[in-house]
């Protein structure tokens, strides 16, 4: 379990093909205290740590978990939001996140409002029923809050406020129509709908 409260950025410094796709990323973690078969969640998704030096992890990401996440991740020099797995008695400072990604969503707008600005993202219809105005959403890992829904036909359109901070600490600095972002939908929310479906 997660928070969506990022810790680090990471950095991908090496890809190795293998039977899956083994990544070395470059941290600010004691490594010390991180144990080989700890999670660590990367931009989102919860991945296991299979080896580590002083600055460094690896893991080994599979062929599903890179069809089902956003294109450019998983690639030499890419940064990563990273976050530590959640210990009995740490803060939860966002929201209850499993790393487990839903969807690729689309950034279709940006919009500066005061110091922050306002992200409009698309997902699925399908998707969107589980997304609620002022209810908690993880995008590329970080916890965020809803402002706005609207269902347009087969997709669903959603709004999030980036303040200064958020951007600055984490991958989401740098955003512009058009870019891939990991979603994961509050998991109340999965679970709600998928006994809604039933």
């Amino acid at each position: 379990m997660f928070t969506g409260i990022i810790t680090d950025i990471g950095t991908v410094r090496s890809v190795e093909q293998r039977g899956d796709t083994r990544l070395v990323i470059g941290c600010g973690y004691d490594m010390g205290s991180v144990a080989l078969g700890a999670s660590i969640a990367c931009s989102g998704a919860c991945l296991t740590v299979v080896d580590k030096g002083d600055d460094w992890f690896a893991v080994d990401v599979s062929g599903e978990t890179i069809s089902k996440t956003a294109s450019g991740l998983w690639e030499e020099g890419a940064k990563l939001n990273l976050e530590r797995a959640l210990k009995v008695g740490d803060e939860l400072g966002g929201h209850i996140v499993t790393g487990h990604v839903d969807e690729v969503a689309k950034i279709v707008a940006v919009e500066p409002v005061g110091d922050s600005h306002d992200l409009t993202i698309v997902v699925s219809r399908d998707l969107g029923a589980a997304i609620a105005p002022k209810g908690s959403i993880t995008l590329d890992g970080v916890s965020l809050t809803v402002n706005r829904v609207e269902d347009e036909g087969d997709e669903t359109r959603f709004s999030v406020n980036l303040i200064p901070h958020t951007a600055h600490e984490t991958t989401l600095h740098d955003l512009a129509p058009g870019r891939e972002l990991n979603v994961e939908i509050d998991v109340l929310a999965r679970y709600l709908q998928r006994m809604t479906a039933r």
